[in-house]
């Protein structure tokens, strides 16, 4: 049963950002004729020949028809009694991850594939991965349901509930959305256990180790908080460049969830920079790269157990970032 007070919570939050979207959206289309030519001028202005700010100013757009015509379809999936139908929701969130991928494409030139698809399709796993900006949920969404056709579970943090979609199409299926404040944190590691029970055949659960957008800033607090505790492993990951040291416990729980899942490791590029408008101004002007997702899969008798589990993530972890470094270099 629904906890009363998560309940008065979902209601004072759809209170706000419901009607926050349908303003935005009439009021940023109905303003095209005022903000396009100004934010064409502006980029002339400054020499920016790929208009960035016309370029985002559209993608903007986009996102708000999107995600208002996603809330509708919700509506009607619960006005027909189909609230609880995981796969028409399931192919809600492949509509909607295509779609804003999309109009990606068309308005800032982002270009995503995916390597290694042949380790996903059978789904049955748990996929650890990286996180580099807000759209790391979009880019995984777009390539686990709407390419390859899986049903993945997610644990995320519970602040993405003020994303209309996430948080109605989000909480109809099995994902957790992580209160990372939580003074008893095993209630929220046997939820994080409890969701992955489900997975098997075309399911997955997806968590992104790192637990937040990594930066060089972020990097130095974590190894140092780890330090205290654990110098020793410290110094094993002291070494990253690009990716943050992975926050263990949270993929423990899914393990524990899901005794027979194998392990998919996920590492990506194209998103770095992307987690402010300033850094997608920037990105923007200089073209963004392809974006890569690339994929690699651990057979289940291949992942230790307990404490050498930790050991053996922060092994994988730290080539997968030696080779994001490689890959974000060579710009």
């Amino acid at each position: 049963m629904t906890d009363p007070r998560h309940r008065v919570e979902k209601l004072r939050r759809r209170a706000v950002s419901l009607p926050a979207l349908a303003i935005g959206t009439l009021a940023i289309t109905a303003t095209v004729p005022i903000w396009l030519p100004i934010s064409l001028v502006v980029d002339l202005v400054r020499l920016r020949w790929r208009f960035p700010m016309a370029r985002l100013l559209a993608m903007g757009v986009c996102w708000c028809w999107i995600e208002s015509l996603g809330v509708a379809r919700a509506f009607g999936l619960w006005a027909r009694g189909r609230s609880d139908d995981h796969a028409a929701h399931y192919e809600l969130m492949a509509w909607w991850s295509a779609a804003l991928m999309r109009s990606m494409r068309a308005t800032a030139g982002m270009n995503p594939r995916i390597e290694g698809v042949e380790d996903l399709v059978a789904g049955d796993a748990i996929i650890l991965a990286r996180h580099a900006s807000l759209g790391d949920s979009l880019l995984s969404g777009w390539a686990l349901v709407s390419e390859v056709g899986l049903q993945p579970r997610y644990v995320l943090k519970k602040e993405l509930l003020f994303d209309p979609c996430l948080d109605i199409v989000g909480l109809r299926v099995p994902n957790h959305f992580l209160d990372r404040e939580a003074i008893d944190g095993s209630v929220e590691l046997e939820a994080i256990a409890d969701m992955a029970s489900g997975i098997g055949p075309g399911i997955v659960g997806v968590i992104f180790a790192e637990g937040t957008r990594t930066n060089a800033a972020k990097r130095a607090r974590a190894l140092a908080k780890i330090a205290e505790r654990e110098p020793e492993r410290a110094e094993r990951l002291g070494s990253l460049r690009r990716l943050l040291p992975p926050r263990p416990a949270g993929s423990m729980a899914m393990l524990d969830g899901a005794p027979d899942a194998d392990v998919v490791l996920v590492w990506h590029t194209g998103f770095d920079g992307l987690d402010s408008f300033a850094g997608m101004m920037r990105e923007v002007a200089r073209g963004l790269p392809p974006v890569r997702f690339v994929a690699r899969r651990y057979p289940r008798d291949e992942v230790p157990e307990g404490e050498r589990f930790v050991a053996w993530l922060d092994d994988h972890w730290l080539a997968m970032d030696a080779e994001v470094d490689a890959v974000l270099s060579s710009r």
